[in-house]
C-alpha cells in the first residue's frame, strides 16, 4: 500500500495541474502572459480563442460602482476603475462623459524655472506611472525637455547652460550640469 501512495498523489496533482492549465472554451493550454494591466493566463490558441483569466482579483473587478455617487457633469453614477496609471474614480457613462476625479492625485508643482530649451514654458514637477518624480517643460508636446532630478536656476560655469540639477553623490549635495557633453559638477553651497 505504501508503494502505490506516492504514485497516486502524483497522478492527482498532475490531474489538478492539467485542469488548471486547460482552456475551458477550447481545451487548449493556458499560458502565462503579461499585459498593460498586469499578468494573466491566456489561451495558447490565440487569436482563434481569446479566453483570458486575470491572476489577481483586483483585475477582475474593473468597474466597481460607488453607491449613492453622482457625476457632476452628467449625473450618472461614479465607479472605481483601473487604468494605465492605477486606480481612479470615473463616470460610468464613459464614452459620452469623460469625468475623472483627480482629488487624490498630486497636482503638478511649478518650479518657477524657465525651460532652457524652448524659453517659453516653465519646468514643472510631474509623476510617472510608477510614482517616480521628474521635471518637464509645461509647453509639452511642443517642447519635450525633461530632467530626472530637481532643477536649480544656476548657470553652468563650463558650458553656460542656464539650469543645473541637484544631485546627492556619495552623500554630498552637488549641482550637476544636465548636458550630456558637459556633466560639470560643483559643490552645493
Amino acid at each position: 500500500m505504501s508503494d502505490k501512495t506516492p504514485e497516486l498523489f502524483s497522478n492527482k496533482a498532475h490531474a489538478l495541474d492539467k485542469e488548471f492549465h486547460t482552456c475551458p472554451e477550447c481545451g487548449g493550454e493556458l499560458v502565462f502572459r503579461s499585459g498593460k494591466k498586469g499578468p494573466f493566463l491566456g489561451c495558447s490558441q490565440y487569436p482563434s480563442c481569446d479566453y483570458i483569466k486575470p491572476l489577481y482579483q483586483e483585475q477582475a473587478e474593473t468597474n466597481k460602482i460607488i453607491e449613492g455617487s453622482e457625476c457632476p457633469k452628467c449625473q450618472h453614477e461614479l465607479a472605481v476603475k483601473h487604468g494605465r496609471y492605477g486606480i481612479f474614480i470615473g463616470c460610468t457613462n464613459f464614452p459620452a462623459c469623460d469625468f475623472v476625479d483627480h482629488t487624490d492625485q498630486e497636482q503638478t508643482q511649478n518650479t518657477n524655472i524657465q525651460c532652457p530649451k524652448c524659453n517659453k514654458g516653465e519646468l514643472t514637477q510631474r509623476q510617472n506611472r510608477f510614482g517616480k518624480l521628474f521635471y518637464a517643460c509645461s509647453a509639452y508636446p511642443d517642447c519635450n525637455y525633461a530632467l530626472n532630478f530637481k532643477p536649480v536656476a544656476h548657470s553652468c560655469p563650463e558650458c553656460d547652460w542656464p539650469v543645473m540639477m541637484e544631485k546627492t553623490l556619495r552623500g554630498q549635495s552637488k549641482l550637476v550640469c544636465p548636458q550630456k557633453k558637459c556633466g560639470h559638477k560643483i559643490d552645493r553651497e
